[in-house]
């Protein structure tokens, strides 16, 4: 297919008007400075040599071969922008989505357009709505731009409430889905979703963030883009593909939207990012085995959880929560000291742990690393063997 890079540029590559707008310089929070904080809690700055790092959602499978070959091809070239190769993934992944060209914008990841694209639609006047617990990234924006933050809380199934979530404000600016959910990995079903697209305020859009929609079986929103509908859906390459740390992702929506969030920022895209994302899509093995993979391990430890009476939520994604039935941060703590990191926890769920699933080695050293700390805060309240239901003791 041919590339059009004079209109692709136009649309996505070379706007200026973002040195104009203060908010771009907002700080982006991300996963990474989300882990880094808490370790500072910890006293920590770094992870220690050999740590167990199962608290920011990464794939510790890395990049694919595919992927790592093309970076490893592009160093010599690292001196050239090369905007041909954005223009090549673009159309790489439009092509293989059905959209047309100027639907998608890609960006180092997704952060950047989750922040730029709450900015765009939010005010004083138009609200932020986010499900309680959720990714915490975009109520910074909004709280930049003066937007009011409505949470609210998950249904009993951990979906978003949409119907509660469209009626929270009549004025709402954006209404953002993370499907699946992070921190619970768990699913909003579609015709919910299709609910809040046929009921959402005028005006409004859905910011649908699929960061982790690779892992699951949810079916993705990209059609809702295709037939024009007021949604910007998020792709990154971070999770299931193993780049968090390389950085590549996109914007989806109309191109009218689009424009509105590229007006606070656009730079040029690193080139081994560009090449290790084309490489990741022209694989098709990648997405089925690492599910699969994920699935398993994930299944092994929830088999492990239930076996030790620990309460936690199902998830279909790389991380899923889990009830320690004490202060959450005093365990994060204690397994900090044991060098496994995990976390965070959310204010409305205080006694809650969000884990990332790791490698089978490393979900290992977490269940011995827990076994331990449960044990001793129990010693430590001379607490004795308990009862299913209440309190537990970790069984070997």
């Amino acid at each position: 297919m041919a590339v059009d890079a004079s209109a692709l540029s136009r649309r996505s590559f070379f706007r200026l008007a973002a040195a104009t707008s203060a908010l771009a310089t907002v700080p982006i929070l991300t996963e990474p400075l989300l882990a880094q904080t808490q370790r500072r809690r910890f006293h920590m700055e770094a992870y220690p040599a050999g740590a167990i790092r199962i608290d920011s959602n990464e794939n510790p499978l890395g990049p694919c071969a595919a992927a790592a070959t093309a970076i490893s091809g592009m160093i010599a070239e690292g001196g050239r922008y090369d905007t041909d190769l954005t223009f090549k993934l673009v159309e790489t992944f439009a092509a293989m989505e059905g959209l047309k060209s100027e639907y998608v914008v890609p960006y180092a990841g997704s952060s950047e357009p989750l922040h730029f694209s709450v900015l765009a639609f939010t005010s004083p006047e138009k609200s932020f709505v986010i499900a309680d617990p959720g990714y915490e990234a975009g109520m910074r924006a909004a709280d930049a731009k003066g937007a009011k933050v409505i949470k609210v809380p998950l249904t009993a199934t951990h979906a978003h409430d949409v119907k509660a979530m469209v009626s929270a404000d009549p004025n709402a600016g954006v209404i953002y889905i993370c499907n699946p959910n992070n921190p619970t990995g768990t699913t909003t079903p579609r015709e919910d979703i299709e609910y809040a697209l046929a009921n959402k305020p005028k005006g409004s859009i859905l910011l649908i963030d699929e960061a982790y929609i690779h892992f699951s079986d949810a079916t993705p929103s990209l059609d809702f883009v295709k037939a024009d509908k007021d949604v910007i859906v998020l792709r990154t390459f971070s999770k299931i593909y193993g780049m968090a740390g390389i950085r590549c992702g996109f914007a989806i929506g109309r191109p009218d939207l689009l424009e509105k969030v590229q007006f606070y920022g656009m730079n040029p895209m690193p080139i081994t990012a560009v090449a290790a994302a084309t490489a990741s899509l022209q694989d098709k093995d990648v997405i089925p085995q690492r599910k699969k993979l994920n699935a398993e391990i994930r299944s092994e430890t929830f088999e492990w959880l239930t076996a030790n009476n620990v309460t936690f939520i199902p998830s279909v994604s790389n991380c899923f929560m889990m009830d320690t039935r004490r202060p959450g941060r005093d365990v994060m703590a204690a397994m900090a000291k044991q060098d496994v990191f995990i976390g965070r926890v959310w204010p409305v769920m205080p006694t809650w742990v969000r884990i990332t699933v790791g490698t089978r080695a490393e979900m290992t050293k977490f269940q011995a690393a827990y076994k331990q700390v449960m044990n001793a805060t129990n010693a430590e309240l001379a607490l004795p063997t308990l009862e299913l239901g209440h309190r537990f003791s970790i069984q070997s």
